[in-house]
């Protein structure tokens, strides 16, 4: 009878050491997760200008921004495609991999784009480029399009506007 106790708390002992697992561990993987995250998109914001307060006359204050609000601004390098970027870009997808950028490429190539693969060197991530233009406005209605063209897939929903610096 003693046996069979001691074997039961045997057992009781080691289910409840090897059940228990610490919630650090998944509060910790959550927090490097948030944090790569984080990493791989890197934030830009526009500089902010200053304005003097005026004495005299009211004078209209003239905001100079090198991008507007809810643009990227990144230098690129071509790398796969025709090198005729222009100012403001649609990007459908951002790739660490080459190959994930060139499969994404190949698909767009396929269904009638003229895609190009640019690399960001600062970031180290590889973009995918479906159109490019000359103007913001331009740009913005080509994502709109892009995005209604592919409602069903949810990376495409995430396509947004890249403006090049030289």
């Amino acid at each position: 009878m003693k046996k069979l106790i001691v074997l039961g708390m045997g057992v009781c002992i080691a289910l409840a050491f090897s059940s228990c697992k610490s919630s650090e561990s998944a509060y910790k993987k959550a927090y490097e997760k948030a944090k790569q995250q984080e990493l791989a998109e890197p934030q830009t914001t526009a500089p902010v200008e200053e304005v003097s307060p005026v004495v005299s006359a009211p004078v209209e204050a003239k905001v100079i921004e090198s991008a507007p609000a809810g643009v990227r601004q990144e230098k690129l390098t071509v790398v796969s495609g025709v090198d005729g970027l222009k100012a403001y870009s649609v990007v459908c997808g951002s790739f660490g991999v080459k190959a994930n950028a060139e499969n994404l490429k190949n698909f767009l190539d396929d269904a009638g784009y003229d895609a190009v693969i640019a690399f960001n060197a600062e970031a180290a991530m590889y973009r995918v480029i479906v159109n490019t233009f000359d103007d913001r406005a331009s740009a913005a209605d080509a994502r709109d399009a892009f995005k209604a063209k592919y409602p069903n897939r949810k990376d495409f929903q995430g396509a947004w506007l890249l403006y090049r610096i030289h």
